[in-house]
């Protein structure tokens, strides 16, 4: 099923200078042996120089690098083509494979029979499309890690502690006469369990920090309307993105933007004046702000300091008080009034506002220098199932005191597949088509 030739274009389709065809499967190299002028003995990462050919006629000028299975990415044998990047050379090569008994490559297929092949773990698979859709320093760095391996033996670690116990729980059993096995008592499996337990709290913490790295931080900017919510986004943007004037309302929509702080992606949503309006456009607007705010990591509160404050201010400030929020005195170029509030005072007029990016960086609710280059687990699936292994070692635990250790081994064993599944030992096979239907076609 899985040792058909199959191709792809693993570079963009559109015009380039050169772009890149991936083929592979167990008769890849006979059917290079068919389009390339070059007939060597193919060997295992080596490049060749010719023509690709159809029917006597040239269609290409390219280097062919050949990989020879084990040893290729896809643990089968393989080739990339190196061609022009014009797409009506490209389609040709393509068709020209297809015409020789390739077939086209589904969505992630070249890294689903890598994982298949085990050539990398599904962390390892994954990590490769978070690769491609880095947006920032860190997420790369994170997503670097995983594909090296350094994530996985996190979990590793964690399986083989739920193997060792499982083991000696089994000894137990069946050998009660084998001497040189540890006796599994209650107090032995209870510390064993709890430190397994407290192993998969951290990584569930830090899996949720691996998360906001690569899906960033969320912030709102609220306010009532003319206080420089707009100028604000501008000025962390650099760039005139959301529309500025005197007019109270100008903002009716969410103004969406996103820029980095110390390698990290923040999403920034400037939204709607909010007041207190007959409107009904606006009040749609303003809805969909206070929407925001709840749904935001981080809320920023702009106040207006050349302004007394008003009843739209002070109930802004009542609606957020249990937020993450930061509070910003802006218009500091005419400013009157010195608010009793905690909060950080920025002209964003004259883009003076390089405490409200300290500010961000100190709400984000982590130390970004402990987290830079660590390994971490980031998507929701890795999570869902760490709790889930960590609710089942919680009840283990409670259920220690009533019953024996062997009686708990059931639970211990759904515990464990939830950790092999992060790696993708056991996996369902429904599941890895879906996680693989994620990625680029020629990935």
């Amino acid at each position: 099923m899985y040792n058909d030739v199959i191709v792809a274009l693993a570079t963009p389709m559109m015009e380039s200078a050169l772009s890149i065809i991936r083929v592979s499967g167990d008769n890849s190299l006979e059917l290079l042996k068919k389009i390339f002028s070059n007939k060597a003995n193919y060997e295992g990462n080596k490049v060749y120089f010719g023509n690709i050919v159809d029917e006597g006629e040239i269609i290409d000028q390219v280097l062919v690098s050949t990989f020879v299975a084990p040893r290729s990415f896809t643990g089968e044998d393989s080739f990339e083509i190196n061609c022009h990047g014009g797409m009506f050379i490209v389609k040709r090569i393509i068709a020209l494979c297809l015409k020789m008994g390739a077939r086209l490559a589904n969505r992630g297929e070249f890294s689903k029979r890598a994982f298949l092949n085990n050539k990398i773990d599904l962390v390892q698979a994954e990590s490769i499309n978070d690769m491609i859709r880095a947006g920032s320093e860190l997420e790369a760095k994170l997503a670097v890690n995983s594909l090296m391996g350094n994530t996985s033996k996190l979990v590793e670690d964690i399986e083989k502690d739920f193997l060792d116990l499982l083991a000696n729980i089994e000894v137990n059993i069946d050998y009660p006469e084998y001497d040189e096995a540890e006796v599994v008592t209650k107090d032995y499996a209870f510390t064993r369990i709890n430190k397994i337990k407290e192993d998969i709290e951290t990584l569930i913490k830090d899996s949720k920090v691996g998360k906001t790295i690569k899906d960033g931080i969320n912030i709102a900017i609220l306010g009532k309307p003319n206080v420089g919510k707009s100028s604000i986004l501008n000025a962390l943007l650099n760039e005139e993105k959301a529309i500025v004037t005197d007019i109270e309302g100008t903002t009716r929509d969410v103004v969406e933007g996103q820029i980095i702080l110390e390698g990290l992606k923040i999403n920034l949503l400037d939204t709607a004046g909010v007041r207190n309006t007959d409107n009904k456009v606006e009040k749609i607007g303003i809805e969909k702000s206070l929407d925001l705010a709840n749904k935001a990591d981080i809320v920023i509160v702009v106040l207006d300091s050349s302004r007394e404050l008003n009843r739209d201010d002070f109930e802004l400030l009542e609606l957020t008080k249990n937020k993450n929020r930061i509070i910003v005195a802006n218009k500091k170029e005419i400013k009157i009034n010195d608010f009793n509030y905690d909060c950080i005072t920025i002209s964003a007029r004259d883009n003076d506002i390089e405490e409200l990016k300290s500010a961000i960086i100190n709400s984000i609710g982590f130390d970004l220098k402990e987290y830079n280059n660590k390994p971490l687990l980031s998507n929701v699936r890795h999570i869902g199932l760490l709790e889930n292994s960590h609710m089942l070692l919680t009840n283990v635990i409670k259920e220690l005191e009533l019953v024996p250790v062997d009686l708990l081994t059931v639970e211990l064993t759904q515990a464990l597949e939830n950790i092999r599944d992060i790696l993708g030992h056991k996996a369902k096979l429904n599941m890895v088509d879906e996680i693989f239907s994620r990625f680029c076609l020629g990935k």
